[in-house]
């Protein structure tokens, strides 16, 4: 059976959840979906995503701070994170690249660039989809420390 890439899709606004999954799904792509910080890392536990897009203006838990806390977990410290922004600013992008974001995108974006970006990102993807298998027992239950 060929996995899939699954990516979650971490933002407060209903709408940009469902352009990025209908985009993403016409690519073949499985979508994950949180609306808030802590769900966003609670989602990362359970489904062990191969690419996080992930919004900065979140609930309960900004995006730097989700970024933060996913790179000081040694296990899913390799999975990229693209931040995605209605802020455009050098400090912003800045801010992303220290908090251990992978790419920057301001929104809104264009969803071409959106699907290239991601794209890119998973050009190793078909390792860490057997290498998520693989962990998934092991870290399966596990909850932030």
């Amino acid at each position: 059976m060929v996995e899939v890439p699954v990516i979650l899709v971490v933002d407060d606004s209903a709408t940009v959840r469902k352009i990025v999954q209908l985009a993403l799904r016409r690519e073949g792509m499985q979508i994950v979906t949180a609306s808030d910080g802590l769900s966003a890392l609670s989602a990362v536990a359970d489904e062990e995503p191969d690419l996080i897009l992930l919004d900065i203006m979140l609930p309960r838990m900004d995006g730097y701070h989700v970024c933060r806390v996913i790179r000081e977990k040694p296990e899913y410290r390799h999975i990229p994170i693209i931040m995605l922004s209605g802020k455009d600013g050098l400090f912003d992008k800045v801010r992303g690249r220290l908090a251990g974001s992978s790419e920057y995108m301001t929104k809104p974006f264009d969803t071409n660039e959106l699907i290239r970006s991601v794209r890119k990102h998973l050009a190793n993807a078909p390792e860490r989809v057997r290498t998520r298998q693989r962990r998934r027992s092991a870290v399966r239950g596990q909850r932030w420390a």
